[in-house]
């Protein structure tokens, strides 16, 4: 909610119970290439990230283009961790990121990555997840990411 940290994370009106989660910049990565993301806490350690596929997100076979997946992954990692954790998401970084492609993305129904955070330390964060679509698996992914210096 505070858009000198880079992000606006703010309730959405057409989806209660659900943020919208954006970058202030609507011209970087992001709102560009993602489009609209959704997020909404489900307990303690775990955050849902959702994004609307559309037909650009997909690759020749008509999926979910695996690359769309990994970016929704990467951008849930920081929204997750704002969202349960109030980490600043504009000064952190993916230090590691390991994916394991389960399934195919179909590009007519929301694509949600479900985020825990495993463990957190004062400079690194410990996550693992899976991106789903109605109960289907889509990936599984394990991350670490770096919290900014003096947070």
């Amino acid at each position: 909610t505070e858009p000198a940290r880079g992000f606006v994370c703010e309730p959405d009106g057409e989806n209660p119970g659900w943020l919208r989660w954006r970058i202030a910049d609507p011209t970087r990565f992001n709102e560009v290439v993602l489009g609209r993301v959704l997020a909404r806490a489900e307990g303690a350690d775990h955050c849902r990230v959702r994004m609307f596929p559309q037909h650009f997100h997909t690759n020749s076979a008509g999926n979910v283009h695996g690359a769309i997946t990994l970016a929704l992954i990467d951008v849930s990692l920081f929204a997750a961790m704002n969202i349960l954790r109030g980490v600043d998401a504009a000064s952190s970084v993916t230090l590691g990121l390991e994916t394991q492609f389960i399934g195919a993305g179909d590009a007519a129904q929301p694509l949600d990555a479900v985020v825990e955070v495993l463990r957190e330390t004062r400079r690194i964060g410990f996550l693992r997840g899976l991106v789903e679509q109605d109960g289907a698996l889509v990936s599984s992914f394990s991350a670490t990411i770096r919290k900014p210096t003096g947070k």
